[in-house]
């Protein structure tokens, strides 16, 4: 009687994400397939399924892992002592901007805002996945009101701006529109944050 094969180990959740993740930057959303995915990971596309459900499910995730990792980075910058409110958000928006062309974890966001106004399962992810960084970026003006650094004002609404502002410079630079560079776009985004916050400390 033959011995029955051995079960394959699972992949690790981490493995599997970063996978996912580089396949959609590389190809995009609608070209990924679960059975073209499996294949990478040795795994099966039903074994995929179980997992994530659908392609959506699986975009989320991924999208949320990235941020995850990129969230313990951000709220250790933002923790660092003897830094100005200032000069914290200048590292807060060096994190948030895309790095350039083809940035894997901004594909994930245009994958997702092209997604959303269909699917309220992204609406409602998209919105969690967001918070930490409206939440840390209140928090920071806040802080710098507080200090006297900052003009005082609403910081939920000037948080809002200041992300939209960032949002409005990274998917160009992740698309790689022609004539768009990342150290322009960081100098343009602290101009705008200058006088959104009442700082002259960008002088």
């Amino acid at each position: 009687m033959a011995e029955p094969r051995p079960r394959r180990p699972a992949r690790p959740r981490e493995e599997v994400l970063a996978v996912a993740m580089g396949a959609i930057a590389e190809h995009g959303l609608a070209k990924l397939t679960m059975a073209g995915l499996g294949k990478q990971l040795g795994m099966s596309a039903g074994h995929l399924l179980y997992y994530f459900g659908s392609k959506d499910q699986l975009l989320l995730e991924t999208l949320r892992w990235s941020e995850e990792q990129l969230g313990e980075r951000r709220r250790a910058t933002l923790r660092q002592a003897g830094l100005s409110a200032w000069e914290r958000f200048g590292a807060y928006a060096e994190l948030y901007l895309a790095d350039g062309p083809g940035d894997p974890r901004w594909i994930l966001w245009v994958e997702v805002w092209g997604r959303s106004p269909s699917s309220a399962e992204i609406r409602q992810g998209q919105l969690e996945i967001e918070a930490p960084w409206q939440a840390d970026l209140t928090a920071l003006i806040e802080d710098g009101v507080a200090r006297g650094e900052f003009r005082a004002g609403p910081a939920d609404e000037r948080a809002a701006q200041l992300r939209a502002v960032l949002d409005g410079y990274s998917v160009p630079l992740a698309i790689g529109l022609p004539g768009v560079a990342r150290d322009r776009s960081v100098a343009q985004v602290r101009a705008v944050a200058a006088a959104v916050l009442g700082t002259d400390a960008a002088a």
